[in-house]
C-alpha cells in the first residue's frame, strides 16, 4: 500500500475509539473541531500524489524499495535530508504556517539513531522491534505525532526531586509482556488526529530515574491515553472562503493514565539495564535535533508567508514604494534566507551514523532555529505597522453584502485602484485572521518556543561550540601565540553531549568507589 489518500487516512480516524476530551465531554473524531488540523494533513496526502510535489513528498523505503511517504522515511543521505526541509517549506506554504506532521518524521529518525547505539552498547534489542514499526509505518502511510514535553512539576527540581513523581511520565510497574505508563505530555500538537503518539523522554536522567528512561510509540486511541483537547481555528468565512482561512490544529495534553505499552513497542525501558539510564538524555536531544532542522524549513515558510503577505497590504495600502517599507520587508525575506541556509549547510555537513542514518550539523541547526525563534515577534510587528488598524477594527462581512452598504463598504475598502474592492476586502480579511484571531495569536508564541525556546538553542550551541580551538585566532592576533593553527570547526551532533555524560557518569562511580 505505502501511500494511501485521504480519504483512507480519515476513514481510520472515524473508526478510532473516542478518547479525546473537549468541553468536559469525552468525543470522538468525527467532529467540526478538527477540520483545521485535517485539512493541514490533508496536503501532505494530497501533494504525495500530485506529480508537481511527488519528487520531495515521496522517498524510497530503504527497507522495502517500495515508494513511501518521506514523512515516514529514514534519512539515507544528505539528499535527503535537503529535501525533508524543501518538503517541509513548500508544505507549509500551502496552509500559511505549520504543516505539523514533521513532529511524526523526526521522532522517527531520532528513534533509528538512538535504539542502534543504545543495542550495540549494551545489548538490549530496541532496534529490531524498531524496525518491525517503522515498516508498519511505511506500509499504510501514518501520520504521527511525538509528545516529548513533561509537565515537569516544580521546575527547578529533577524528576525524581519532584514533591509529585508523576510530574514526568515513568514506568510505575514492569511486566513479563511490557510496562505500565503513568503521567502526561504537554504542548501535544495534533495528538487526536494522528494514529500513533510517540512517546520520547524530555531530557537526561540520572541514575535515580531509570523509571523515567521510557520510549514508545501506541496507536493514540490506546487504551488508557487520554487526549484534553484545545482546537484552534480561525474566525468563521460567510463568502469570502480561502486557503489561508481554512487552516488550524488540535493541542493535547496527552494523559498516559496507567498505560500498558508491550515490549513490542518499547523502544526504551531503564528499568531494563542500567546504562540504558544514560540514552533517554541522548534519545531527547536527538529527536530536537531532527526537530530544530524541520523547523529550518517551517520556520523560512512561516517568514516567507509573512513577507508575501507584507508585500502585499503594502501595494493594496499603495506604499510600496516608499524605503521604510523596503528596509521592513527585505528584513523579513532575509531571516528566512539566513534560516534556509542554516538547515542546508547543516545537511550538507552531516555524518553518517553506524546505523546508515544521515545527522546534520547540530549547531548550524540550532543556529537557524534560534535565529527564526528571536525574530517571529519582529515580523508580526512589520505586518500589523504595514497593514494598519483596519485589521483590528474591519466591520462584519455581511456588511459587505447588504444591499444597503455594500457599495460604501467598497467604496471604502479600496485602496489602491489596481486592486478591486473585493481583492482589498480578501487581504484585510486574512490580515484580520493573521494578526488578531485566536489560532494566529498561538501560532506567534509556537514560533519562538515549538521545538525549543530560543534559549534552549543557545545552550545546546555553547555546549558543542569548542571554544578552545576558536581562542587560539585572538591569541594569534594578540601575539600571544606566534604561530595561528588552521582553524575549521568539525561537524557537531547530539552524540557529543552521550559521550560527555557517559563520563560524568563513570567520574562519579569513581569517586563512590574511592569513598
Amino acid at each position: 500500500m505505502a501511500l494511501v489518500t485521504y480519504d483512507t487516512y480519515r476513514d481510520r480516524l472515524v473508526k478510532m475509539r473516542p478518547n479525546v476530551y473537549l468541553h468536559g465531554k469525552k468525543v470522538d473524531r468525527s467532529g467540526d473541531f478538527m477540520r483545521g488540523g485535517l485539512y493541514c494533513l490533508k496536503q501532505t496526502f494530497d501533494c504525495a500524489l500530485d506529480p508537481k510535489y511527488e519528487d520531495v513528498v515521496t522517498a524510497t523505503s530503504h527497507l522495502s524499495g517500495e515508494k513511501i511517504s518521506r514523512f515516514t522515511h529514514i534519512h539515507q543521505s544528505v539528499d535527503d535530508l535537503l529535501k525533508k526541509q524543501l518538503m517541509t517549506k513548500l508544505l507549509c506554504h500551502r496552509v500559511g504556517g505549520c504543516i505539523q506532521r514533521c513532529m511524526g518524521v523526526d521522532a522517527l529518525n531520532a528513534l533509528a539513531v538512538v535504539t542502534y547505539d543504545c543495542d550495540q552498547a549494551n545489548g538490549t534489542g530496541y532496534y529490531e522491534r524498531f524496525l518491525k514499526l517503522l515498516r508498519y509505518w511505511q506500509d499504510n502511510d501514518l501520520v504521527g505525532c511525538c509528545a516529548q514535553t513533561d509537565v515537569k512539576g516544580v521546575r527547578g527540581l529533577r524528576p525524581s526531586e519532584q514533591p509529585d513523581p508523576g510530574q514526568y511520565l515513568r514506568i510505575v510497574e514492569v511486566k513479563s509482556d511490557g510496562v505500565i505508563v503513568r503521567g502526561a505530555k504537554v504542548c501535544n500538537s495534533m495528538a487526536p488526529y494522528a494514529d500513533e503518539i510517540v512517546a520520547l523522554p524530555t531530557r537526561f536522567m540520572g541514575p535515580k530515574e531509570a523509571e523515567y528512561a521510557v520510549a514508545f510509540s501506541l496507536p493514540a486511541d490506546w487504551d488508557g491515553i487520554k487526549l484534553m483537547a484545545l482546537p484552534g481555528l480561525r474566525h468563521n468565512r460567510v463568502k469570502l472562503t480561502s486557503p489561508d482561512n481554512q487552516v488550524g490544529d488540535v493541542e493535547s495534553l496527552t494523559i498516559f493514565d496507567d498505560v500498558f505499552v508491550p515490549n513490542e513497542r518499547l523502544f526504551m525501558n531503564g528499568l531494563e539495564h542500567p546504562d540504558v539510564v544514560q540514552y533517554a538524555g541522548y534519545l531527547a536531544l536527538m529527536f530536537a535535533h531532527f526537530h530544530r532542522h524541520s523547523y529550518t524549513g517551517c520556520k523560512t515558510a512561516v517568514s516567507e508567508v509573512i513577507a508575501s503577505q507584507a508585500a502585499l497590504v503594502a501595494d493594496v495600502n499603495g506604499i510600496t514604494k516608499y524605503p521604510h517599507v523596503q528596509e521592513k520587508i527585505s528584513h523579513i525575506i532575509g531571516t528566512a534566507e539566513l534560516v534556509f541556509a542554516a538547515g542546508q549547510m547543516s545537511a550538507y555537513r552531516a555524518v553518517r551514523f553506524p546505523n546508515g542514518s544521515y545527522v546534520p550539523d547540530e549547531i548550524l541547526t540550532n543556529a537557524g532555529r534560534r535565529l527564526a525563534g528571536q525574530e517571529i515577534y519582529r515580523e508580526y510587528e512589520i505586518l500589523a505597522d504595514l497593514t494598519g488598524g483596519i485589521c483590528a477594527s474591519l466591520p462584519t462581512e455581511e456588511s459587505f453584502y447588504d444591499p444597503e452598504t455594500a457599495d460604501l463598504m467598497a467604496k471604502y475598502v479600496t485602496r489602491n485602484p489596481k486592486y478591486t474592492a473585493e481583492e482589498a476586502h480578501r487581504v484585510f480579511r486574512m490580515m484580520e485572521d493573521k494578526l488578531c484571531d485566536s489560532f494566529s495569536g498561538a501560532q506567534m508564541v509556537a514560533g519562538v518556543h515549538g521545538g525549543g525556546s530560543p534559549v534552549m538553542e543557545t545552550i545546546t550551541m555553547m555546549a558543542r561550540y569548542d571554544l578552545e580551538p576558536l581562542k587560539e585566532i585572538a591569541k594569534y592576533l594578540a601575539g600571544i601565540n606566534p604561530d595561528l593553527p588552521r582553524y575549521e570547526r568539525p561537524t557537531a551532533t547530539p552524540r557529543a553531549m552521550l559521550d560527555k555524560f557517559k563520563k560524568t557518569v563513570a567520574e562519579k562511580k569513581d569517586d563512590t568507589c574511592r569513598q
